[in-house]
């Protein structure tokens, strides 16, 4: 995420992340544009908490009404994400460690419920290049900042084939499609088998000089 208002911008997503489901709604908000009502249905949560929730979204300028249009004689609002849900490394420590913990178990639950309907759906393993992996690590305290700093690296990598991909299918009229990255890394407990799951696909190493920190959906 470019910060050309880094202070600001993380003061706004501290409040609007504070709720679980507020986090659900900004990542929903960030694949498109949706409506509360949408929303609701999509997160099978009650209309007036969404509503409620989208306004305070709105309130702090992560989310901007883009249309509106009449429904059954009232109008219906759309909205769309103008925030990613991104923190730097400074500012994510700033944030208590109750805050962290609620952000974590917001974005874990996406995850797993992203997860959860694409093997009910059938598309986890409908390629036979889609990557799983799983590894315990033992690091140092400069092995854990470097494995920090590789998937910094990655994201960054990964927001630049999703640019290129839109610009190829805005000139060639590709079709585009959605996909799930998801990279972590937390402490475990020594006790933790090692454990790696089969993968295959190429891989390429690029470097980038960013820097960003948990707190993503």
């Amino acid at each position: 995420m470019k910060r050309q208002t880094a202070s600001a911008v993380d003061s706004r997503l501290a409040k609007a992340l504070a709720h679980p489901l507020r986090v659900q709604l900004l990542a929903a908000l960030n694949e498109g544009v949706a409506s509360p009502n949408e929303l609701a249905k999509r997160l099978d949560e009650p209309l007036t908490n969404v509503s409620y929730h989208v306004r305070m979204l709105h309130d702090l300028g992560c989310i901007e009404l883009v249309e509106t249009e009449p429904r059954r004689g009232a109008l219906e609002h759309y909205y769309r994400a103008v925030v990613r849900p991104f923190f730097g490394d400074r500012d994510w420590k700033r944030l208590p460690k109750n805050a962290r913990g609620s952000i974590s178990d917001a974005v874990l639950q996406l995850v797993w419920e992203d997860a959860s309907e694409a093997i009910k759906g059938g598309l986890f393993d409908e390629r036979e290049d889609r990557h799983l992996s799983r590894s315990v690590l033992s690091v140092d305290e400069q092995g854990w900042d470097d494995l920090h700093d590789l998937l910094a690296q990655t994201l960054d990598r990964a927001m630049q084939i999703q640019a290129d991909s839109a610009s190829r299918a805005s000139k060639n009229g590709d079709e585009a499609f959605n996909v799930n990255l998801v990279m972590m890394t937390h402490p475990t407990p020594s006790s933790a088998k090692e454990s790696t799951a089969p993968s295959s696909g190429a891989r390429r190493r690029r470097r980038s000089g960013a820097k960003k920190t948990a707190g993503k959906a």
